[in-house]
């Protein structure tokens, strides 16, 4: 049997989202060696974080000793509240950046960072439901690769939620975003590691949650329900307690997730003990977690308040 690589990733269009809040997700059929395809689901935040470790690994070919030694496609930094042109140029650049990608040497278009990216996660099998806000609106790109009037209004502003810092926040990495107290974002995209994306005015980066309260309605809770009967995960990274309601564990270890908490630090189970733990360090049992060790070395464990 041959190496594994893939032949061919085609944008088949995008999905409206609405939890945990409003998204959209980007649908690509990704054609195997064994000319099997497989619909992946992958958010611009995401595409642009592979992009940049990508980068990261292939120095010479993304022109970072020398401009003029560039191979590697370009892929602009994500951009909000652009309007309906900007929106529907991104379909148009996500297919060429796609194309390229499969068009480069095979040290980098078969290399195991593009190809654990567009392999198909548990979540792309497990679609949304319309059970607890709204239905998911899916668009597909014509055929003809002309926009029409349905595909545009998807394209237009995203109506983003708007928090406020509860307390101040020094970054302590270049895709962090720093706080005032006070301050007053928008939220792009909220990460179950308890890292949101945010925006404020010309500046954009990852917050911690719990440095956000809702600027609406600041009382209510939006946290999940617990799951008592628990959900099994293993960590990827050993974590010691540092307050009296965490839980300390080794890397490797198995245990039980009974409230996912929109923090980052959830409410874990281990035989007759229970206390939080970081979720940015736990991944779903059964899964591989080579994408979940990369998020580690990017951000680690967000601050509890």
């Amino acid at each position: 049997m041959g190496d594994t690589f893939i032949r061919h990733i085609a944008l088949l269009g995008f999905e409206k989202r609405y939890v945990p809040s409003q998204h959209y997700v980007y649908m690509f059929l990704v054609k195997w060696q064994d000319l099997s395809e497989k619909l992946v689901y992958r958010r611009f935040t995401e595409i642009y974080e592979f992009h940049k470790t990508l980068k990261e690994m292939f120095p010479i070919e993304a022109g970072d000793i020398n401009p003029e030694n560039r191979i590697i496609p370009h892929l602009p930094a994500p951009r909000w509240f652009d309007g309906q042109r900007a929106a529907e140029n991104r379909q148009g650049t996500l297919t060429e950046y796609c194309n390229a990608l499969m068009g480069l040497p095979v040290k980098i278009s078969r290399c195991p960072l593009l190809l654990d990216f567009f392999k198909v996660r548990p979540d792309d099998l497990k679609l949304p439901t319309d059970s607890q806000v709204k239905k998911p609106e899916t668009y597909l790109v014509p055929k003809d690769g002309k926009t029409n009037a349905a595909a545009a209004d998807i394209t237009g502003p995203i109506i983003l939620q708007t928090y406020r810092a509860i307390a101040d926040y020094e970054k302590s990495s270049g895709t962090e975003m720093a706080l005032a107290m006070g301050d007053v974002v928008d939220v792009v995209e909220k990460g179950e590691s308890g890292w949101w994306f945010c925006q404020m005015k010309t500046k954009r980066g990852w917050v911690p949650a719990s440095y956000l309260e809702p600027l609406d309605s600041p009382d209510e809770t939006e946290d999940p329900e617990p799951n008592y009967a628990g959900e099994p995960y293993v960590t990827i990274k050993a974590y010691t307690a540092v307050e009296e309601d965490e839980i300390s564990l080794q890397e490797g270890e198995t245990i039980e997730v009974i409230h996912k908490l929109l923090d980052g630090w959830w409410v874990i189970r281990k035989e007759d003990a229970t206390g939080h733990f970081p979720a940015i360090y736990l991944q779903k049992a059964g899964q591989d977690i080579a994408q979940a060790q990369r998020q580690i070395k990017s951000r680690g464990a967000p601050p509890r308040r």
